[in-house]
């Protein structure tokens, strides 16, 4: 993957001046990881339509319809009361339908005889704070536990963004997950999709 376009670079509020690379916070948003993992499965695990489920809050901080539009996605239908709601569409006939609507997991795809099913959080990638440090090891723990939580109906995925940190934690929770049928995937600043499992976290 090769987005340029995903992280949102802001600046930092003043108790967070100086604890991170460069001079402005990347915010990897929740809604970004969505898009990006949802392009992964359609780009390399052969799902032709993937089912994204937004709150309020992702779509004020993520432009949904802007960010699809300029990878060929066009919006051809509506789906809910939000602007951004609809099914998407590209060339090849790949659909994104964005659906903002809780409980329904955050990505979703049919993929052969299996479902796919992702619980996604962003994060701040480049800091130092330790405030925001600890935001982003516990939205790998939450992800892992709403999981968990949830009855399997296929593969499920706990999504979250790469940083030093969360792929040091992955690792460790990569061979405990496994025993409870849950993958781990970390999303980069430009949509690239690192799989962390048992094998490769002891090596």
């Amino acid at each position: 993957m090769d987005f340029e376009d995903l992280v949102t670079a802001l600046e930092p509020p003043p108790n967070r001046v100086g604890k991170l690379d460069g001079a402005h916070e990347h915010h990897l948003y929740e809604g970004a990881v969505m898009v990006a993992y949802a392009m992964h499965l359609l780009r390399t695990q052969g799902a032709r339509d993937v089912r994204i489920h937004p709150d309020g809050e992702h779509g004020k901080q993520f432009d949904f319809t802007c960010w699809l539009e300029r990878r060929g996605f066009d919006k051809v239908s509506n789906v809910g009361s939000t602007a951004y709601g609809g099914v998407y569409r590209n060339p090849a006939g790949q659909t994104i339908t964005v659906n903002p609507k809780s409980g329904l997991g955050d990505v979703v795809a049919d993929v052969g005889d299996h479902v796919i099913s992702a619980e996604c959080k962003g994060g701040i990638i480049n800091t130092r704070h330790p405030g925001q440090v600890s935001r982003l090891y516990r939205g790998l723990c939450e992800t892992v536990g709403m999981l968990m939580a949830t009855p399997s109906l296929g593969r499920q995925v706990a999504v979250v963004p790469l940083t030093d940190g969360t792929l040091r934690l992955a690792g460790r929770l990569a061979p405990r997950c496994a025993l409870a049928g849950i993958e781990i995937a970390l999303v980069g600043s430009r949509g690239e999709v690192l799989e962390v499992n048992a094998k490769n976290a002891a090596e």
